[in-house]
């Protein structure tokens, strides 16, 4: 028990100190092409890429059509990875079973993409404009294709009749979830793909947005 108490609490400890390390802190692509966005709902960060631009056109990897709504005039895309048994079985967190949480902490279950087309974020203390070079967003766009598990055509395999809303779904993701590696750490990861700030490790969405101040 005693050893169970010093691993929780060294655990928590490095992962609060590890995310206030800023990395990126310099811009070195001052060019400002490309605007995103950084959003959480408190617990859980997405990345917002416009749908098309002139670096990339997200219509020909994700399908709007894949969505109850297929909107075609949302102009733009959020993308959120995490555990798929935790995404599609936990809408709410009454709804969270034990051997979900578990197979989650220890690399025991499988993953998924959030996908949400939407309209432009508003910005505010849970949604960050971020702006970026050509060449960074195209780093960025393509850490977040290679998260996407691929068919034998090397098309994203959509998890059909999956959303939460009108305007999104869940597609296969690689990678596993683990007491190490959160939703956070991916949205982390994305943004060090793009030479953006970013903590040095967090698994928290506060270890984000502390840098983005």
């Amino acid at each position: 028990m005693l050893s169970l108490l010093v691993f929780i609490a060294a655990y928590m400890l490095l992962a609060f100190l590890l995310s206030r390390i800023s990395v990126n802190s310099r811009d070195e692509d001052p060019d400002s092409a490309v605007a995103i966005y950084l959003r959480t709902n408190g617990v859980h960060t997405d990345v917002v890429f416009p749908v098309e631009n002139e670096v990339f056109n997200w219509k020909q990897f994700v399908r709007v059509g894949h969505t109850v709504a297929n909107d075609a005039a949302l102009a733009y895309v959020a993308f959120g990875w995490g555990d798929r048994d935790f995404y599609l079985h936990t809408p709410e967190w009454s709804d969270l079973k034990f051997r979900t949480a578990f197979n989650a902490a220890f690399y025991l279950g499988t993953s998924a993409m959030h996908v949400v087309f939407l309209d432009q974020p508003l910005e505010g203390e849970r949604c960050r404009k971020i702006f970026v070079s050509r060449r960074e967003y195209a780093d960025m766009v393509a850490f977040v294709q290679k998260s996407f598990a691929r068919d034998t055509a090397g098309n994203p395999r959509p998890i059909l009749h999956s959303g939460y809303g009108l305007n999104d779904i869940f597609y296969e993701a690689e990678g596993r979830y683990s007491l190490f590696y959160t939703c956070n750490s991916w949205t982390n990861n994305t943004l060090k793909s793009g030479r953006q700030k970013a903590a040095l490790w967090t698994l928290t969405d506060g270890g984000i947005f502390c840098h983005y101040q």
